[in-house]
């Protein structure tokens, strides 16, 4: 169906390297540092340089239809966006006046609306944000929509949502729940399918059991192909579950992202290192 070409490890400025994201106008790859509170920049003829000294802990990032890059915070707590320009603000950091526990993953929809996963591990500790008390009930999936300024709950039966992505057909939200970690015994690790209708998200079924390790962030292709992050490597899934392929990786995966001039390259986050390989499908 497709094939791997070899893993090659293109940098490693991180602590906990996240979020890639690849920036078409710019042919180059941004990504964070969670636990070293900055963001890195990444291209083939500059190699690796600081994009932001100073990131609020960022974490999960991606574009919007503009080609804005919207991230993740854990130390503000919110979601935020980088205009063309450089321009850096705030977007939303709160529902009902109560601030969200840490945005770790984020998703822009065909229709501009941004939705977002708020698991708490950025007020856990000081080491990924700042400790502080959850103000929310639960660890949610939030959809924002910026021309309305209204926010509001999309999903509320995980608990502990991380990666998320949508559909090549935009009708389904897939969700990565990774609560093993709090709850070994009763916790999951799988990957969730969510039929979407209109701004509403219904659970339908959990696509995969995601192991060794956990799924964190992943990514889908345009086939639909779902390439999830675990312990050891990046596996793929078809859309119906059926492990596919691993794509083995030196360090632990934390998420992925295709890119590149042809779109066939998945660059992947792995612990301190950035890393890419060629996909032929």
């Amino acid at each position: 169906m497709f094939a791997a070409d070899r893993v090659e490890r293109l940098c490693s400025p991180a602590i906990w390297a996240e979020g890639p994201v690849w920036v078409p106008a710019q042919q180059c790859v941004i990504f964070s540092d969670v636990k070293g509170n900055r963001m890195f920049r990444w291209d083939d003829r500059e190699g690796v340089s600081l994009f932001r000294a100073e990131s609020h802990y960022a974490n999960g990032n991606a574009l919007d239809s503009e080609g804005r890059l919207i991230t993740c915070e854990h130390g503000r707590r919110g979601i935020s966006r980088t205009a063309t320009d450089g321009t850096h603000r705030m977007l939303v950091s709160r529902i009902d006046g109560r601030h969200f526990n840490s945005p770790n993953d984020v998703a822009v929809r065909a229709d501009g609306s941004i939705w977002f996963t708020d698991p708490p591990y950025g007020i856990t500790g000081n080491e990924e944000g700042y400790r502080a008390e959850s103000q929310v009930v639960g660890c949610w999936v939030y959809r924002y929509d910026e021309r309305r300024d209204r926010v509001a709950i999309a999903i509320s039966d995980t608990q502990r949502p991380n990666g998320l992505a949508f559909s090549p057909d935009d009708q389904w939200l897939y969700v990565a729940d990774m609560s093993v970690i709090d709850f070994p015994t009763q916790g999951r690790r799988e990957l969730r399918a969510y039929r979407l209708n209109g701004e509403k998200a219904a659970f339908s079924h959990v696509i995969a059991q995601v192991e060794p390790g956990i799924p964190d962030g992943f990514c889908v292709d345009s086939a639909g192909h779902i390439y999830c992050s675990c312990d050891d490597g990046v596996i793929v899934f078809s859309p119906q579950g059926e492990r596919l392929e691993h794509i083995p990786v030196p360090e632990r995966v934390s998420n992925c992202t295709f890119g590149g001039p042809d779109g066939n390259t998945l660059f992947i986050t792995a612990t301190t290192s950035l890393y890419r390989v060629a996909i032929q499908r």
